[in-house]
């Protein structure tokens, strides 16, 4: 009796039960699908073939490949950094780990208009380096370079923040035994400590990939808003908006939409996968 006590006194009434999911649901219901859901409709409003002529123009061609050519970059050099710096932040000690730790977050913390912003004093044309891009004749702001590296400022800590913690919790007694049978650094990264992270590093490279394809601050500081050349989705939207395009608007921010629900049933499908990799773990031991 006394052994389930704990959990009795836990349980909360049944109408204050329906009364926190109902709320959750009106909410989510609220801010999330019904929006999402009146973009669908304002896109298919004038029909599919309406629909289509927007997707196809040459100016939301490039705007989709220029997207997903940036989140083609970006994501496998976050997901490299992602893991090693977790690697090092949680594995080993050493001067300034607390404050490298931190400014992990930076990204979060800073609007990306202001690091848009920064990206401009650091390679404008009165900017620290511009002499040197000027010597060289490199095109940072304004081109395409410059949203890969706005858009890796702004996605560098999602995988590095799902790492950090799953390696702390993990610990590295699998390491040391491995080391302890004569492995070397890269075996044992390879044979024990990525498969143990691997998906938690899916999970940070949805959530990447995800944030790489909508982000529009800081993109929009660096690109100059060139038509064909450095207009990623999100800005295509926002010339469409403004030029009270609204059907051919809505037409491309559904398709942003669908990468999203894209992105979405992946990260339930990881998490399946990863609660049933789970139960067979705990079943063989």
């Amino acid at each position: 009796m006394t052994d389930h006590a704990p959990d009795a006194a836990l349980q909360t009434p049944a109408w204050l039960r329906r009364a926190l999911i109902g709320g959750a649901v009106a909410v989510m219901g609220l801010l999330v699908v019904l929006p999402l859901l009146m973009v669908l409709i304002s896109a298919f409003g004038k029909g599919f073939a309406t629909w289509w002529a927007a997707l196809t123009t040459p100016d939301a061609i490039s705007a989709l490949n220029l997207t997903l050519l940036t989140a083609a970059i970006v994501i496998p050099v976050n997901a490299i950094f992602g893991v090693f710096a977790a690697w090092a932040l949680v594995r080993f000690e050493f001067p300034g780990r607390r404050a490298l730790l931190a400014l992990v977050d930076l990204p979060f913390a800073v609007s990306p208009v202001v690091a848009g912003l920064c990206l401009v004093l650091l390679f404008g044309s009165q900017g620290w380096f511009a002499d040197l891009l000027r010597a060289y004749d490199v095109k940072i702001l304004f081109a395409r370079p410059g949203i890969v590296l706005a858009t890796l400022f702004i996605t560098f800590p999602f995988v590095v923040r799902e790492l950090v913690p799953l390696m702390q919790q993990q610990g590295s007694e699998e390491e040391v035994v491995a080391r302890s049978l004569g492995a070397n650094a890269w075996t044992m990264f390879f044979r024990v400590t990525l498969p143990n992270i691997k998906w938690g590093l899916l999970y940070g490279v949805l959530l990447c990939g995800a944030r790489a394809m909508g982000e529009f601050g800081a993109v929009s500081v660096v690109s100059g808003h060139i038509r064909g050349l450095t207009n990623t989705l999100p800005l295509h939207i926002e010339i469409l908006y403004n030029e009270f395009d609204s059907t051919a608007a809505f037409a491309v921010s559904s398709l942003l939409a669908g990468l999203a629900l894209v992105t979405l049933v992946l990260k339930f499908w990881l998490e399946a996968a990863h609660a049933d990799g789970l139960a067979q773990s705990h079943r063989r031991h």
